[in-house]
């Protein structure tokens, strides 16, 4: 009989994300490339019934399944698509694996405080329970093995791909700048840092696009920054936005910007690089392991240096084909690279070793 497996993708049932995007993506590869040697079957939420088509299995998410999950022995191998299941490792009679794609909450909760320490002991419940366990880069399994050294011997990397897409010939998004502009892409909260790229807007004609769900206290925050700099009339709130016309944004803004404080891997800037975009991060967390070479680099984030940096960025990045080398960078990461490396390890794993 052929192994099943069981992949937890019950994280996809919120769309506008990187888990939406990662749970799809990589679900959809794994089915085109598993053929007949697994049986593979989703974890989904009801909301998400059949999300990647009739190829698979499905399992139905219930609140129970915290405490009880039925199907635990149904499995030869689980794999928990990210660390946010309802139920973890200690639930099923499986061998399994366990995707970790951040440790934000550390910094992002206040140290000492209850709700840090809930976290802390069960990721450290989940970590111990899983037999494997993967990272979606090299910085975030260094931040694990510093919190959690004993994972270190069953710790795998494996980075996520990109989809390369584009919107359709004469496609005109539902906010459209009508002039140069600058855009950014992701949930509207303060570890994303987008209040910092207001000031770049000074001296120009240029808009800032930021697309993404949208927090309203940080959303304020932003405004707050946009009327003291004079310029609320070119920032652009969209919040979320279709792929067609998140594609649209890519291929027609001046450069990508991400000034983003955490990040576990930082999708959306490989996405801007296969449009051919000059590509402008933080240099905090995943973001330099991500962007390499081919990005340039807010060192700090005083207005007068943000602006340096990108008017440089600009002049170097079309007077030294920068075009061609952000396609080329991002091209490596690509969801048939991951998909095989998490299908090695099923193997691995199904059969005992």
């Amino acid at each position: 009989m052929k192994p099943e497996i069981l992949i937890t993708l019950d994280s996809m049932r919120h769309a506008n994300t990187g888990l939406y995007t990662f749970g799809n993506s990589l679900g959809r590869e794994i089915l085109r490339q598993v053929g007949s040697e697994f049986g593979v079957h989703i974890y989904a939420h009801p909301d998400q019934r059949a999300v990647l088509g009739e190829a698979a299995g499905y399992v139905r998410h219930r609140h129970f399944h915290r405490l009880f999950f039925p199907s635990g022995g149904r499995f030869d191998v689980v794999h928990f698509a990210d660390q946010y299941c309802r139920f973890g490792p200690s639930r099923v009679r499986a061998k399994t694996i366990m995707t970790v794609h951040d440790m934000n909450q550390i910094y992002e909760q206040q140290s000492g405080t209850p709700k840090l320490a809930r976290y802390m002991r069960r990721m450290a419940a989940k970590i111990a329970g899983a037999d494997r366990v993967v990272t979606i880069s090299q910085y975030v399994a260094a931040d694990l093995v510093r919190h959690f050294p004993a994972v270190r011997d069953k710790l795998s990397v494996i980075y996520n791909g990109a989809d390369a897409s584009w919107a359709p010939p004469g496609h005109q998004p539902v906010c459209d700048p009508g002039a140069p502009f600058l855009f950014t892409l992701g949930m509207l909260c303060a570890k994303k840092n987008f209040h910092v790229l207001v000031p770049l807007l000074h001296g120009n004609e240029r808009k800032l696009v930021i697309a993404g769900i949208v927090k309203e206290e940080y959303k304020q925050k932003i405004l707050a920054e946009a009327a003291a700099h004079g310029v609320s009339e070119r920032v652009i709130i969209t919040g979320p936005v279709s792929q067609h016309d998140k594609d649209w944004y890519y291929a027609h803004c001046e450069a990508f910007v991400f000034p983003s404080l955490a990040e576990g891997f930082g999708l959306p800037v490989l996405e801007a690089m296969h449009h051919g975009k000059p590509v402008f991060l933080s240099t905090h967390t995943t973001l330099p392991e991500i962007g390499g070479a081919a990005a340039y680099y807010f060192d700090n984030f005083d207005p007068d240096n943000m602006r340096r940096v990108l008017e440089h960025g600009l002049l170097d990045f079309a007077a030294s084909g920068g075009a061609d080398r952000v396609r080329a960078h991002a091209s490596q990461f690509t969801w048939e690279k991951a998909a095989a490396a998490y299908l090695a390890l099923y193997r691995t794993l199904a059969s005992g070793a």
